[in-house]
């Protein structure tokens, strides 16, 4: 099934967790947070706890992420992007402003994977087709969201982060679909985890690359 697609037919918890887990993977861009890796850890348990738990977590984690960042560790548009990725998040418990919250975090953590993927995708492809319109191409098809999973050419200039971004958004989808409670929210941290540490290596060898 198709990423669009999972994401028009999850719940609140989907939901949530879906914005939440694309969030946590470019956390390592904000200056101050590479190291901060638990730092949204108390909203992972909002999603559990959901409506009861949600709204008071939600605060309580911009709160920890501005003290972690700091006034100076927002300077950039991808910095900026994932700062407000957070501050969009809403506070009601619900399943159309969260659907809207995941669908654009989906789409600006596929945005900030490209721009750190070592495929330059700043230029069109040889049918006309934009690096935006095949990273729309891709949440849309599910045949096209597989191709990059599993980094084949075919995929028109997805670079392997964009392709693993795109296979972590979907499993974590697929993983509160099916799995109930705290158990499937585990998951799905542990899968957004595993990217938060591949974007923290990509930051860390250009920081050593600059140095």
């Amino acid at each position: 099934m198709s990423l669009v697609k999972l994401i028009a037919q999850a719940d609140e918890r989907g939901l949530a967790a879906s914005g939440l887990a694309c969030l946590d993977r470019c956390l390592p861009l904000l200056a101050g947070a590479i190291e901060e890796a638990d730092v949204l850890r108390p909203l992972w348990v909002g999603v559990v706890g959901g409506e009861t738990d949600w709204t008071v977590r939600l605060a309580a984690s911009r709160d920890a992420l501005d003290a972690a960042v700091g006034p100076d560790g927002a300077s950039g548009v991808t910095a900026v992007l994932v700062r407000t990725m957070l501050g969009s998040a809403p506070s009601e418990w619900a399943a159309e402003p969260l659907r809207t919250w995941a669908d654009t975090c989906s789409v600006v953590a596929l945005e900030i994977h490209q721009t750190l993927d070592a495929v330059d995708m700043s230029g069109d492809a040889g049918d006309g087709t934009g690096a935006g319109e095949r990273l729309a191409r891709c949440r849309e098809e599910a045949a096209d969201v597989t191709e990059a999973a599993d980094g084949a050419e075919s995929t028109d200039g997805v670079g392997p982060l964009v392709a693993g971004e795109l296979r972590r958004q979907i499993r974590v989808l697929e993983i509160l679909a099916r799995t109930p409670g705290a158990t499937g929210v585990r998951q799905a941290m542990d899968l957004s985890y595993e990217g938060q540490r591949v974007v923290r290596a990509v930051v860390s060898r250009r920081a050593r690359a600059r140095s």
